[in-house]
């Protein structure tokens, strides 16, 4: 049969622009069809704006230890309405080169909501379409959890376009989106609290990291509150909102942030007019060669609920136009070893095992744990603590995990990721000179085991 296409994709997020692109380059007659904004939820509501408003809001910072250094400023002010419209254009600028890097690579790109009419179907505002292999590449949505008041509460989604920055802000979550919006909104001025209903935040990552993150931010003054939860939010008659906790505590706030995951945004998307199947969890089910239950139906990204990164769509994106058109380039993701950065304020920089996961695997582990005052901080009298560890096998020497908590931290973690995907040994962690004088260079001088 002729197709319209060899290769449809529904969505242009990072994953779907990067399979799009390359596929067109390997000789495919490539679709993109893409309802909302091209650059995908990265682009436009996630990591891109929110590392600006982490740029901004660490101004504060900067400015606070600037009388160390010898600087006498006049008091501050901050605008958000010029950081959002600056925000805004930079936004702009990406969607173009969005664009045009679809364009110019020969794909046929269809502004317009994609709907799956069948297994090699797709409709697009009431024009049908027929390709040999069609890609979901949706990616995910806010959620918000049913709760009497949801429709008063924010999300990410609304986060990057208020008019104005709320006086207070409530912050519900305890992933890295919330404890990262929590440091934005702390640091251009706003009176946070963060709400979590677990007992500590960011679970899943190394105990050391979390428990040093939080002493952290509440010297900053975050006002952290964990195993407390929302049970309704009231709109008040001088247009603040009451927050009221499943405790009986009542909370008055100006704006209720949520960050309490995401899921698959596959609404409206025919998925019923195919055999394409969800697993337990609601995601898109795939094989590892990101095949659906629908031979001719691959699926790519959040929407797959695997390793939710933007560089881990690009690496999935890349893998499936290999596959379909340039096999001899094939090879598949690699999951482990992702190095992974919240942009909280001070920032986390991760790769590998933690202590829990090594010790969980069957690793006899040394664990390597530094503690300091940062030397830029030494003038100053900001008493904030640098956190590095490394987690090791103590019968390979290799070294399983790295670890940090400090300025810079997203930008040290990504050489480390090199080293420990190259399978590094403590000995050569020892063996490497360190950067001096850097807080870097810790990674390569650390010597006594803690435990």
């Amino acid at each position: 049969m002729a197709y319209d296409f060899d290769l449809f994709v529904i969505g242009a997020g990072s994953g779907g622009v990067r399979a799009a692109r390359f596929a067109a380059g390997f000789g495919a007659k490539v679709a993109v069809a893409e309802s909302r904004y091209l650059g995908g939820t990265c682009v436009n509501v996630g990591c891109v704006p929110k590392k600006l408003l982490v740029y901004g809001a660490h101004v504060a910072d900067e400015l606070e230890q600037a009388a160390g250094f010898g600087w006498t400023l006049e008091e501050g002010h901050f605008d958000w309405g010029t950081l959002i419209a600056n925000k805004n254009r930079e936004i702009e600028r990406l969607n173009g080169i969005y664009r045009n890097l679809l364009v110019n690579s020969g794909v046929t790109l269809l502004q317009g909501h994609a709907r799956l009419t069948g297994a090699n179907e797709v409709e697009v505002e009431g024009q049908r379409y027929t390709a040999e292999h069609i890609l979901i590449a949706t990616g995910g949505w806010p959620q918000v959890p049913d709760i009497p008041g949801k429709e008063l509460a924010i999300t990410s989604n609304e986060a990057f376009y208020l008019k104005d920055l709320p006086r207070r802000v409530l912050v519900v979550g305890g992933g890295y989106i919330a404890v990262e919006f929590a440091g934005i909104f702390q640091g251009l001025g706003s009176a946070t609290t963060l709400l979590y209903r677990g007992d500590l935040f960011l679970r899943g990552f190394d105990g050391s990291v979390r428990t040093h993150l939080k002493e952290e931010l509440e010297k900053r003054g975050l006002d952290l509150q964990f195993n407390a939860d929302i049970q309704r939010i009231d709109k008040l008659e001088d247009g603040s909102l009451k927050a009221t906790l499943k405790d009986g505590r009542e909370l008055v706030t100006d704006c209720v942030f949520y960050a309490t995951g995401r899921r698959p945004m596959l609404d409206n998307l025919g998925l019923e007019n195919t055999g394409v199947e969800l697993d337990e969890r609601g995601y898109i089910r795939v094989d590892p060669q990101y095949q659906t239950t629908a031979p001719s139906i691959l699926a790519i990204g959040d929407v797959i609920g695997r390793v939710q990164l933007t560089p881990v769509a690009l690496a999935e994106g890349m893998a499936v136009a290999r596959r379909l058109f340039k096999p001899e380039q094939y090879r598949p993701v690699d999951y482990q070893n992702i190095p992974t950065a919240v942009f909280s304020q001070p920032p986390i920089g991760t790769v590998g095992l933690t202590e829990e996961q090594a010790l969980e695997a069957g690793h006899k582990v040394q664990v390597f744990e530094s503690r300091f005052r940062a030397m830029k901080l030494t003038l100053t009298d900001i008493q904030e603590k640098t956190l590095m560890k490394l987690v090791v096998d103590a019968e390979t020497d290799k070294v399983l995990g790295c670890h940090m908590v400090g300025p810079d931290a997203g930008e040290i973690i990504q050489g480390l990721g090199i080293a420990l995907k190259a399978g590094a040994t403590k000995q050569q962690f020892d063996e490497t000179i360190g950067v001096h004088p850097t807080a870097a260079e810790e990674f390569v001088t650390m010597r006594t085991v803690t435990r």
